[in-house]
């Protein structure tokens, strides 16, 4: 979740420099889908471990649809390369926890085991 809100903290402070037409558009769309993953990826931390996978592939896909919409901005030129790539480091960086989180509750057999 620290991730989460990491990436959610370096897109508010991209958001005040776009255009204010794609602010309140795409700006606010991103930021919407980032406030999305924030609240599935606290509710699947605490859910119990039956549902959790159903939870954290929730978060990957609205992960998913966070990385195309921030793509989105950077060809339309809404935000600098520099910007892209600070928000595309952190969710690179929530991708690989939540892909990990996942496999580990599919195969349990596999978290503890000695090599």
């Amino acid at each position: 979740m620290n991730r989460v809100k990491e990436g959610y903290l370096v897109w508010v402070n991209i958001i005040p420099h776009i255009a204010k037409g794609a602010r309140y558009t795409l700006g606010a769309r991103i930021e919407n889908k980032f406030l999305d993953l924030l609240d599935w990826s606290y509710i699947a931390y605490f859910t119990e471990k039956e549902k959790k996978v159903e939870k954290i592939t929730k978060c990957i896909l609205i992960l998913d649809t966070l990385k195309f919409l921030i793509s989105v901005a950077w060809e339309g030129r809404l935000i600098s390369n520099k910007q892209c790539e600070d928000v595309s480091l952190k969710l690179e960086e929530v991708g690989k926890m939540l892909g990990g989180w996942k496999k580990n509750l599919a195969n349990p057999e596999n978290k503890n085991r000695n090599v």
